[in-house]
């Protein structure tokens, strides 16, 4: 499993960051960050890392609870589930 992380997109509402210890806020950008992440080769701003199992639901919740969808999952697939 792997999130999507579009920094871009992101207004600094830190919700994720109650669902999840991988986001963190950056009070000085006024987004979150989405730590041990690196920036997609096709598109700018965006950030991807895998997903451990044992935070699996975390990541769903992040993604779920995000008013603007900066947050997607997908499954080993490729098959985006949030």
């Amino acid at each position: 499993m792997r999130v999507e992380f579009d920094r871009d997109t992101c207004t600094g509402m830190f919700q994720c960051t109650a669902e999840w210890e991988a986001f963190e806020e950056n009070r000085d950008d006024g987004k979150a960050d989405l730590r041990d992440s690196e920036e997609a080769d096709d598109a700018e701003d965006v950030f991807v890392r895998e997903v451990p199992e044992d935070a699996e639901f975390d990541a769903k919740m992040a993604a779920r609870v995000c008013p603007v969808d900066a947050i997607a999952v997908y499954d080993d697939d490729g098959e985006q589930i949030v």
